[in-house]
């Protein structure tokens, strides 16, 4: 079931306003990658990287292209995990 725009905003914004969240939302990502979860891991770290610096900044400080690094996070997208990790 797709999320909502509403439901994107609100975790958003309690992504941007509560650090104990935000810690939250990067290990659960990250759990989910290394248990396998790509799918899931890459749609919470997409959402942890908009509420965050956004895709514009990540790719300046990584030197990576902002469409390559969204590629990287979307499911089943392009990219693949050996790319996306260097």
């Amino acid at each position: 079931m797709p999320l909502t725009r509403a439901f994107k905003a609100t975790v958003q914004a309690r992504t941007r306003r509560d650090r104990k969240y935000r810690e939250e939302l990067l290990r659960e990502g990250v759990e989910c990658l290394l248990a396998g979860d790509l799918d899931t891991g890459k749609a919470i770290l997409r959402d942890y990287i908009n509420a965050t610096i956004g895709f514009e900044k990540l790719s300046r400080l990584t030197g990576g292209r902002p469409r390559a690094s969204c590629a990287c996070s979307v499911p089943g997208g392009t990219r693949r995990r050996a790319t996306c990790s260097r």
